[in-house]
């Protein structure tokens, strides 16, 4: 796909010519059947088979072979439309968190460049100061490569046998695996674990799958995406562009109908408003209705208001689609052994891990109604192979899980939002604290504080247990870790408001919580020692 970037062309890669429903054929797995070992081949046997090789099914197989069972691990990833592959990892490793985090580092470097001035910094005023984007991108898929080649060797340490193959099942005991030589192998196993993942959707609109990429691009173009459309207001969506934003490529996001769905909306409304002011743009109440590839390369984007049904357009280099994920199990054949699933999602349905079939299991993404979260992955795969190979009794324990949103203000929560709060127990029965604040690095450089903000849901009785925590502003992440611990033990406002923060730090501000909601009273920043 050719991309004009002021005025230059630059080649973002090769892209196959293929039909959207045959890339919907493709990206849902469907497997191709092709000749699999005779009557005379060695159907090797293990005592549990991983299909898939991401966090979850590495976690739950290099735990398992430590407790003694003899293990394989089957993982194959098909080709992007734009081609894109990657290592063993998952999506974490090599299309997910990690090369989120390092990109949105590098756009906070560029913020931090500004900021270095106001304290003492000679850094000089006219000179303009550039990013390289393949520069950025060499250093990240370096990293990614090294965690790859860690990753095997970790399994050959551990014992643990990794094929490079697509699996699926021939029978319930019976996993295949078809292999780039066209080549099927087959293993038996005692236990199977599924733990495929998910990838991204295209939407079923004329010229997505031709024209678009999803993140399982994005991260190794290897020229800068330049003026992007991202379509989807989730995080990878909000994420994806505001980095993009940070590092001086313009950037569109399209909502349908909210942002960070699933997340309080407070907290989101307010991520979106620092990126609007930041520079990003929003098309709100829009769906896109398709894309078409100029002569000159650039892609048209055709949109409509889905409430007034007004249309517009304009011309972008590149498009994203974030509009969700679908579980990767269409080519598993789950029918044939019985394991249920929903067959909008793809999604499994487990209790604590256990799929309908017996002796079959699934973790991570694949599973419905659970987070979509690496750690979570991790955690549920370790605890599921103690059950199974060391008498091991305790499950996953999915509630109160947190997590953060890396968008230029970073959104940190654990529990749950105000609006679930207020429906589950009744607002009757539902006291928030909230408060804004303003970070002591923020001083110096004057910058705009306005909408760093915590809020703290709880159970209006006492000892007033805590339901759920926000935090928007720096470091949310290493800020929200902390209190989600707190939470797994039962924490109160009580003692939230007694533990003694740590000054001058933003976490501390959570410990300076004291307006509610209900008071009506101004939650405006405490001054710094007060």
């Amino acid at each position: 796909m050719a991309l004009r970037c002021g005025g230059s062309w630059l080649l973002s890669g090769f892209r196959r010519v293929v039909g959207t429903s045959l890339y919907a054929q493709r990206l849902n797995f469907i497997p191709v059947r092709m000749s699999s070992s005779g009557p005379g081949d060695e159907v090797e046997e293990f005592d549990l088979i991983v299909i898939g090789g991401g966090s979850g099914g590495l976690a739950c197989a290099k735990e398992a072979a430590q407790l003694g069972a003899k293990v394989v691990v089957l993982d194959y990833v098909k080709p992007t439309p734009l081609g894109t592959k990657w290592g063993i990892g998952g999506t974490c490793v090599n299309v997910g968190c990690i090369p989120k985090k390092l990109m949105h580092q590098a756009a906070l470097l560029g913020e931090a460049i500004d900021d270095a001035r106001h304290f003492g910094w000679n850094v000089p005023e006219k000179q303009v100061i550039t990013h390289d984007w393949a520069k950025l991108v060499g250093a990240v898929q370096d990293h990614i490569k090294s965690v790859n080649w860690v990753t095997r060797v970790e399994l050959r340490d551990k014992k643990v046998k990794y094929v490079n193959g697509s699996g699926f099942f021939q029978d319930k005991n019976i996993v295949a695996a078809c292999l780039n030589s066209g080549q099927v192998k087959c293993f038996k196993g005692n236990k199977i674990v599924i733990a495929v993942g998910g990838r991204p959707r295209y939407p079923d609109i004329p010229g997505a799958v031709e024209y678009g990429i999803t993140s399982d691009d994005l991260f190794s173009l290897s020229s800068p995406p330049c003026k992007t459309m991202v379509v989807g207001a989730g995080y990878i969506g909000l994420e994806c562009a505001g980095f993009l934003n940070g590092l001086g490529y313009e950037a569109t996001v399209m909502i349908r109908s909210v942002p960070l769905r699933g997340f309080d909306q407070e907290m989101a409304r307010m991520v979106c408003e620092e990126m609007q002011e930041r520079g990003v743009k929003f098309l709100h109440t829009t769906v896109p209705e398709k894309v078409v590839k100029n002569e000159d390369g650039r892609l048209t984007v055709h949109w409509r208001n889905v409430k007034d049904s007004t249309t517009g357009c304009d011309v972008y280099d590149t498009v994203l689609f974030a509009t969700g994920r679908r579980a990767t199990t269409q080519d598993l054949n789950l029918d044939k052994v019985g394991v249920k699933y929903d067959k909008e999602s793809g999604k499994i349905y487990t209790e604590n891990e256990e799929t309908t079939a017996s002796d079959i299991f699934a973790i991570g993404d694949v599973i419905q109604d659970k987070p979509e979260l690496t750690p979570v992955a991790i955690h549920a795969g370790r605890l599921l192979a103690h059950r199974l190979y060391s008498g091991g009794s305790e499950c996953m324990d999915y509630t109160n899980v947190a997590t953060t949103v890396f968008t230029p203000l970073e959104y940190g929560t654990v529990g749950m939002s105000e609006e679930t709060a207020m429906q589950k127990c009744g607002e009757d029965n539902v006291e928030v604290y909230h408060a804004y604040y303003k970070p002591t690095e923020f001083f110096v450089p004057q910058r705009d504080p306005s909408r760093c903000f915590v809020k703290v849901v709880c159970e209006r009785c006492e000892p007033q247990k805590i339901l759920g925590m926000h935090f928007l502003g720096p470091n949310a992440g290493e800020v929200i870790q902390g209190f989600a611990a707190a939470m797994k033990c039962g924490l109160t406002y009580k003692a939230l408001k007694n533990t003694v923060g740590i000054h001058p730090t933003v976490a501390e501000e959570f410990t300076r919580i004291r307006v509610t909601k209900r008071s009506g009273l101004d939650p405006k920043p405490q001054s710094c020692c007060s």
